[in-house]
């Protein structure tokens, strides 16, 4: 990034022409080829977000594998369905944060939650995360899609910078987030106490003018043609945006 020098001869951040703070998400569904994101909505998402966020194989310990799944989130917040959903209605409630449910386009149903939060349109940034997907998200393009059609939106609505924040320890978390195209930044040491534990968090970025070739790499990973008769894709977008990495802070 370039700089300039003030008047009393000292560098300063460059100027941003015509800059105009964008506004925050509203209601609106972001739709994709495998699915869609709605604002979430208890009587609408809650029942089908309890069943799917347990474990359908009758052979595991359900309670045991569905808790496993929000050791990095600070561990679940809830013991039943009743309890789902008044978590839910809590966090669709809050404030400082616009909330989505993932709902698979063919089954019409919810499969998972995410969630736009530390939103700051004063400086042009915004998070993704609460990321809570359930089984039957995995290996299908769902979660990809689910987090491209977010992270396109927020720069379609003029943010500058997104971010991308995980415990240090969730190994997925943090390749998921390269994956995407994010790159890294570093360590928050002792950033949180999560649960009576230390939280060491990793942060990621991706900025507005490093967007439009992560983009590109999306389009061309959703693209039909990289799909074969089972949904089984030809090329990985590890391998599409792995070519995009440098060092994030470039002289």
């Amino acid at each position: 990034m370039t700089h300039r020098t003030n008047d009393y001869g000292q560098p300063v951040g460059s100027d941003i022409p015509h800059w105009q703070p964008p506004s925050e998400p509203d209601a609106e569904c972001l739709a994709g080829r495998f699915c869609r994101l709605e604002p979430l909505d208890v009587a609408r998402h809650a029942e089908a977000l309890w069943q799917a966020w347990q474990v359908p194989a009758p052979e595991i310990d359900n309670d045991t594998e569905a808790r496993a799944r929000w050791t990095y989130l600070g561990g679940r917040p809830f013991d039943d369905a009743a309890g789902c959903r008044g978590w839910l209605a809590r966090m669709s409630a809050a404030r400082d944060m616009r909330c989505y449910a993932v709902v698979d386009a063919i089954e019409a149903r919810a499969v998972g939650m995410a969630a736009y939060l530390n939103i700051v349109p004063a400086d042009g940034r915004i998070e993704i995360g609460h990321l809570s997907f359930s089984p039957r998200m995995a290996r299908t393009p769902i979660s990809s899609e689910a987090l491209m059609l977010m992270m396109a939106h927020a720069f379609d609505r003029g943010y500058r910078r997104l971010e991308w924040k995980c415990d240090a320890l969730n190994a997925p978390s943090r390749r998921a987030a390269e994956r995407l195209g994010f790159r890294f930044e570093g360590i928050f040491r002792q950033h949180r106490v999560v649960a009576g534990r230390n939280r060491d968090t990793a942060w990621f970025s991706l900025l507005d003018g490093e967007w439009p070739a992560v983009r590109e790499c999306h389009r061309r990973w959703l693209a039909p043609e990289n799909f074969d008769a089972t949904g089984r894709q030809h090329r990985s977008l590890t391998s599409m945006t792995a070519a995009l990495r440098h060092d994030p802070f470039p002289s």
